[in-house]
């Protein structure tokens, strides 16, 4: 017997624990819990502000770490699940979306309070209170889509889903399988926190420390106190057009579109100097840096700055609602000239420095939370397979 076949004979997984060698046991779902579907809330009886909390597939959160539903947009009351002889859902639940797309994206979460679902949700609920974070995972773990049943919306089946096999270590193994997975999620909800912090606090610096039409900024650095000065684009840098690189060597030099990163080739537009680039078609309002060497798209323009401070230029741009000068009436489009004669307010070089330092370092340490999580959520789905039978 191979090593693949006695793996698979003794029903363990391939990365456990050290001590633990016993084989796993074969379950069904319906066996070792208990699925409920949610119920229909008539239209007449939404809107509630006090009660239980009754979630429907739009309150929920897709972030697979955070645990806890999002606010509900509605609430019953007790007279209501009297008349509607609704059945409350205790806590340690499992929830996820049963009907349509959702199915795919495999929405679950756990919760501790008194609620209801609507008809577009189901939940599960371990028989035992010890395996609810055990089966969360497994339920992570599940493909629930090759469960649904292809109809003119993809839904998944209470009763199918209860003869579901799923294999189980001993109630030590699970423990421990479960609380490595928590503390997974622990740090990736850190992270994730983090980083919506820093997005906020860029947010804030943004509007605050970029003068307005007074000509003064509401935050500055100390030592500063001159007015900016008003300019328009074209008088601090230069706006080029993308083109095709489809007759380039492959190389090292990267090509950009609108939505970032394509390919490298042998030719650079820009050998020497960093830029910006902002779409001319499509999304047009998500501008970002650019580094020497590069080469952009025709559907990509690359703004080259000559006498103003990159980073603080990158910061005006990302104040701008370019989506105000689209020019089209089908694909969004900006023009060179549209972009050209955008007007702004700035202050002495010096200055900028100092304020395309402040975004530099924010926009690094978002970055990185941003490669933390994406990590994080690499190594969980790694593990969930190789941990999981």
């Amino acid at each position: 017997m191979t090593k693949q076949n006695e793996k698979d004979a003794k029903r363990v997984p391939e990365l456990r624990f050290k001590g633990f060698t016993d084989d796993w046991e074969q379950r069904k779902l319906g066996e070792i819990g208990s699925f409920r579907s949610g119920v229909g809330f008539p239209e007449s009886e939404q809107g509630g502000t006090a009660g239980i909390p009754f979630y429907k597939v739009s309150d929920m959160n897709l972030s697979e770490n955070n645990t806890v539903m999002n606010i509900s947009s509605n609430y019953v009351t007790d007279d209501q699940i009297s008349r509607n002889k609704w059945k409350p859902i205790d806590g340690n639940t499992i929830i996820f979306a049963k009907v349509g797309a959702a199915v795919f994206l495999e929405r679950k979460r756990q919760t501790r309070c008194k609620f209801l679902i609507d008809n577009n949700m189901m939940s599960y609920k371990p028989n035992s209170i010890q395996d609810h974070d055990y089966i969360y995972y497994t339920f992570q773990n599940l493909n629930l889509s090759h469960y649904a049943q292809i109809g003119s919306l993809p839904s998944l089946n209470a009763g199918e889903l209860k003869n579901v096999n799923i294999v189980l270590p001993d109630q030590n193994e699970r423990s421990k399988v479960s609380q490595l997975f928590l503390n997974l999620d622990r740090t990736i909800t850190l992270h994730e926190e983090q980083h919506r912090q820093l997005e906020r606090l860029k947010k804030a610096l943004l509007q605050k420390m970029f003068a307005d039409e007074t000509g003064y900024p509401a935050l500055r650095f100390k030592g500063f106190t001159e007015k900016w000065e008003q300019s328009y684009l074209k008088d601090i840098a230069s706006v080029n057009s993308g083109r095709d690189y489809k007759h380039l060597n492959k190389g090292n030099i990267p090509v950009y579109g609108t939505g970032g990163y394509m390919l490298s080739v042998d030719k650079a537009l820009s050998n020497t100097k960093d830029g910006i680039g902002i779409g001319r078609k499509g999304t047009i309002n998500n501008p970002y840096i650019l580094k020497a060497p590069f080469w952009t798209v025709d559907t990509l323009f690359y703004v080259i700055p000559y006498n103003v401070d990159l980073n603080f230029l990158y910061g005006i741009f990302q104040k701008i609602d370019w989506r105000k000068k689209d020019e089209s009436t089908g694909v969004p489009s900006l023009s060179k000239e549209n972009i050209n004669k955008t007007k702004f307010k700035i202050p002495a070089i010096s200055e900028q420095k100092e304020i395309g330092t402040i975004f530099q370092n924010l926009d690094t340490l978002i970055t990185l939370h941003q490669h933390k999580i994406d990590n994080l959520k690499r190594l969980k789905r790694a593990l969930l397979q190789k941990m999981f039978v």
